[in-house]
């Protein structure tokens, strides 16, 4: 290669290099926003760029209309809304829910970044047992409203303070503390019984040796112990997106009287779609600031 051919192919190296920059850059101005319409109200999200197998199938069904008329079939006041189960349709009533989907799932997108805070936008999928890989439902979703934590509870490990406990309890001398939690537990009172469990973590410790503690990241802390969500959930199911408006519709639709399956007594249906926009016009409209503006 000359000398002249080769400064040409670094000029059009460094031209196609600039071509490149400069799209990517026009791609990064705008945005998806997501509105999921119900009779409660409206609910805004956004979707995350880096669990993109989610948002191109979630923006893919939604512009076919795909969630149209489905219902939130599962809703548990203090956890979360879940719908997207085409079978709900034409659910008759009382009909079982929570099956269904558009035949595939899609692989799971953990990314630490993202946690189950209150509104976050995440794929319900089957359990372990069946799914040991955690792939996400094709279609189904939810939306967490979850409760707040207190400090000592986020920074509790719970598999190992349940195990400990199973210990403890054999202890004869510590009845009075197992009949406790007991009473708790058959009082449905879950805050109470969990805030029981914490209490007891000094004499666990104690008695077993087994160090119960946890590290948990500062924001995560900040969110769970502030607007709350749902943290036993974190790293197990992909979180893809965030209701940015709307979040008091997300305890509206919780709050409605359920039956069995947790399916709401009064059919909710949902109208999902989603319209592009540019980033800089969210943020004004929703309040929501992208990371990368910060």
């Amino acid at each position: 290669m000359t000398a002249q051919n080769s400064i040409f192919m670094n000029r059009l190296f460094a031209a196609l290099l600039l071509c490149s920059f400069m799209l990517t850059s026009c791609a990064q101005k705008s945005d998806y926003v997501v509105t999921i319409k119900t009779s409660y109200g409206d609910m805004v999200a956004i979707l995350y760029n880096e669990t993109p197998k989610h948002k191109k199938n979630f923006v893919k069904l939604a512009k076919e209309h795909y969630f149209d008329s489905l219902l939130f079939h599962r809703v548990i006041q203090g956890f979360m809304i879940q719908g997207g189960d085409p079978d709900s349709k034409k659910a008759q009533p009382g009909q079982h829910l929570g099956m269904g989907g558009p035949g595939y799932t899609i692989d799971a997108e953990f990314n630490p970044k993202y946690f189950h805070e209150k509104g976050a936008l995440s794929a319900a999928r089957l359990g372990d047992q069946q799914n040991p890989t955690k792939a996400s439902s094709g279609s189904q979703f939810y939306i967490v409203q979850g409760t707040t934590y207190s400090e000592d509870e986020l920074k509790t490990d719970q598999h190992k303070l349940n195990q400990a406990l199973q210990q403890y309890c054999q202890n004869p001398a510590n009845k009075s503390d197992y009949d406790s939690i007991v009473k708790f537990y058959q009082s449905n009172n879950m805050k109470g019984y969990q805030s029981y469990l914490i209490s007891l973590k000094p004499k666990v410790e104690k008695e077993t040796g087994i160090s119960l503690n946890k590290d948990i990241a500062p924001e995560r802390l900040k969110a769970y112990t502030t607007i709350g969500g749902a943290h036993h959930l974190d790293d197990q199911y992909t979180v893809f997106g965030k209701v940015i408006k709307g979040l008091e519709v997300i305890d509206r639709i919780a709050a409605v009287p359920k039956g069995a399956g947790d399916r709401p007594r009064e059919d909710i249906r949902m109208i999902v779609t989603v319209e592009e926009m540019s980033k800089k016009k969210i943020e004004k409209l929703y309040g929501y600031t992208y990371p990368e503006a910060q």
